[in-house]
């Protein structure tokens, strides 16, 4: 019964909310608008627009676009929205090849793609040289590890330069945090565990 629950628990990650003053969405509307459309046990991290939930057996349809769709409807707000499952969330995570490379999770970005077609946008990206950064690409994602941080990632804005709205970013330590919470089907490989940030409680 475990096992078949955590089948269809669901991440769904909202492109470009709540960056200064635009496209403002408070979380506990979040969490209403999701159950609201037949999901259960929804719950937010952060305030970037993370919603883990469960995909009830008897709700049908994609839960993307009828989720991008009632944010429209109901709280008057653009965003695009990309929907994984546990296992491709588990997937993205035991894919990164640029873990040896990494020695603060927060440098680490995962940036989710939309649809396979951006990976041909993202493929003469992988072959440039980026310094001291770095790119990869994985299982419905691209890794960028930015050392210096983000604001001057060359990787990152020639990234978003090449895929538009087709792509949502998330550090990697968001993105463990998401994977605990959707609870993917076994533990997280060794060197994911390795890099995980020292617990600290959160509310």
């Amino acid at each position: 019964m475990y096992a078949l629950g955590m089948s269809r628990r669901r991440v769904a990650l909202l492109r470009g909310i709540n960056i200064g003053t635009a496209k403002r969405v408070a979380m506990s509307d979040l969490r209403t608008l999701v159950s609201s459309l037949g999901y259960t046990e929804a719950e937010t991290l952060l305030n970037s627009g993370n919603v883990v939930f469960t995909a009830p057996a008897g709700v049908r349809g994609d839960p993307a676009p009828r989720i991008e769709r009632a944010i429209a409807t109901e709280l008057q707000v653009s965003s695009r929205v990309t929907v994984l499952t546990a296992a491709e969330l588990d997937a993205i995570i035991g894919g990164n090849p640029l873990l040896a490379r990494m020695d603060n999770p927060s440098r680490m970005h995962v940036a989710v793609l939309f649809d396979t077609a951006s990976e041909t946008a993202v493929a003469p990206l992988l072959a440039a040289d980026w310094g001291a950064e770095a790119m990869a690409l994985g299982p419905r994602a691209v890794y960028v590890w930015c050392p210096a941080g983000v604001i001057d990632s060359a990787a990152l804005k020639a990234l978003g330069k090449a895929v538009r709205q087709a792509v949502t970013v998330r550090t990697w330590s968001t993105m463990l945090k998401l994977q605990a919470r959707a609870g993917a089907a076994g533990p997280p490989p060794a060197a994911a565990r390795t890099a995980r940030p020292p617990r600290r409680k959160e509310r």
